[in-house]
């Protein structure tokens, strides 16, 4: 009698548990967001093409020694794919016209830290956000003019660089007026341009201005608060059918610790790039 009441008891509790779960917020592949729903789908090894940018250290660059692409955006993939059963075939492009190209299909996905927007949203569909991050500003090392945003705005005579068409250009455009911005076409222009004193500041994602302070830590720091915070993920073309694979496997990453080991690799101090 104890057995059978036991098992009645155990019988109730998971059902409970059952219950509560299916109250759960799901995200767009029908899954909790962040959670791993066991058996991951197979993709019977099929090539996945994904667009790179090779120029937004920490998340992909080429290592000048062997002439290859690397960086958190390639580590990810190549553990999604091993998790799903597909072959990642990186491929080149410039930011700008990524987006759009991926919404035309010329590549299946497109990894470069994408910040998700709802107006990006319009043009592709985007995995679930595998980072939040925040927007502040890289500067050269001792910089005392400005300590945050609000004292670079009210100095009319700072300039600020960034990246054209990216949500950072989009935050300096609403803060600056065009005259005190200088855009460039990728990010390492427009920290050389720091370094040579041709602006005063660049505003980035924080995980890309952490990866050029912890290889150059003498010249370059991060100042002052968060001026916006995004989460970032993979696009693909609309309706695409790996979005719902890609979710489970950034979910099954999440909870195996993987991402907060690549996070620890490629988004802190530690990350330095090859020489």
């Amino acid at each position: 009698m104890r057995r059978m009441a036991t098992l009645a008891l155990v019988s109730l509790l998971l059902a409970l548990l059952a219950a509560c779960g299916s109250q759960q917020t799901t995200n767009s592949a029908g899954t909790a967001p962040g959670t791993s729903t066991g058996a991951l789908p197979d993709l019977g090894g099929r090539t996945v093409t994904i667009a790179v940018e090779n120029a937004y250290p920490p998340f992909n660059y080429i290592n000048p020694k062997t002439g290859k692409g690397e960086g958190w955006d390639y580590e990810a993939w190549n553990e999604i794919c091993r998790l799903l059963n597909c072959k990642p075939e990186y491929q080149e492009a410039s930011w700008e016209g990524m987006i759009q190209a991926v919404g035309n299909g010329q590549f299946d996905a497109a990894a470069d830290g994408i910040t998700i927007t709802e107006e990006r949203k319009k043009v592709v569909d985007f995995s679930d956000g595998y980072i939040q991050v925040s927007q502040r500003l890289l500067v050269r090392k001792g910089e005392n003019r400005f300590t945050s945003m609000d004292t670079f705005v009210a100095n009319d005579q700072l300039l600020l660089g960034t990246q054209t068409g990216t949500t950072n250009y989009e935050t300096a455009s609403s803060m600056l007026p065009e005259a005190r911005i200088q855009a460039f076409e990728q990010f390492p222009f427009a920290v050389a341009a720091l370094l040579n004193g041709d602006v005063d500041a660049v505003i980035m994602d924080e995980t890309a201005g952490q990866g050029y302070v912890g290889n150059d830590s003498s010249k370059l720091e991060l100042v002052g608060p968060s001026i916006k915070s995004d989460q970032l993920g993979f696009i693909f073309p609309k309706g695409s059918d790996l979005v719902g694979p890609v979710n489970q496997a950034l979910a099954a990453m999440r909870s195996s610790g993987k991402l907060d080991e690549l996070a620890k690799r490629f988004f802190s101090a530690e990350f330095k790039l090859p020489e």
